[in-house]
C-alpha cells in the first residue's frame, strides 16, 4: 500500500483518495482534498496558510529537526522477513513514539514559556492600576488578627 503526501497540506493520502493533477511538463501534483487543490489553483502559497505543515513548520510551531523523523523515511530496499528483526522493529517504534511525543510535549512548553510570563506581567500590572477595585475603600494598611489558642479538654485528656 503506498501512502503519499498532499502537496499543499502535507497530510497523507491513502489509495483510492484525493486528487491528482498532471502539470504541461509532466509535474504530478496530489492533493487530499477539494480544499487544498482549490488553494493550490488560487495561487496561494502553502507557507502562507496557517492550517498546512508548511507553515506550521515555517514559523516554529511544530518540531522540524529531530533524529526521531529519520525512523520514517521510506526505504526501498527488501529485506528477507526474520520473525526477531520484527519483533525488536515493533517494539523500536513502540519506544521511538514514546521519545516523539514526549519531545513534542517539551517542545510545546518551551514555545508557550514567553507567552505565560508575559500573560502575568500583565495580570499582574491590571491589577496594580485597578487596585481600588479590589480593595475596600477606607483599608490602606494591613492589620494582623491575633487569635488566642485555646486548649480543649478532650485533648487534654488525650495526652494524659
Amino acid at each position: 500500500m503506498r501512502l503519499v503526501k498532499c502537496w499543499f497540506c502535507s497530510s497523507t493520502i491513502y489509495p483510492g483518495h484525493g486528487i491528482q493533477f498532471v502539470r504541461n511538463d509532466a509535474k504530478i501534483f496530489r492533493f487530499c482534498r477539494s480544499k487544498c487543490h482549490k488553494n493550490f489553483k488560487m495561487k496561494r502559497n502553502p507557507r502562507k496558510v496557517k492550517w498546512t505543515k508548511a507553515f506550521r513548520a515555517a514559523h516554529g510551531k511544530d518540531m522540524t529537526k529531530d533524529k526521531t523523523f529519520e525512523f520514517e523515511k521510506k526505504r526501498n530496499r527488501p529485506e528477507r522477513y526474520d520473525r526477531n528483526v520484527t519483533e525488536n522493529t515493533l517494539k523500536a517504534i513502540k519506544k521511538i513514539d514514546k521519545i516523539r511525543s514526549t519531545r513534542e510535549a517539551k517542545h510545546i512548553e518551551n514555545r508557550l514559556k514567553p507567552n505565560k510570563q508575559k500573560k502575568f506581567n500583565e495580570d499582574k500590572k491590571e491589577l496594580n492600576n485597578q487596585i481600588d477595585l479590589v480593595r475596600a475603600p477606607g483599608v490602606s494598611e494591613k492589620v494582623k488578627v491575633v487569635v488566642p489558642k485555646i486548649k480543649s479538654v478532650q485533648n487534654e485528656a488525650m495526652e494524659e
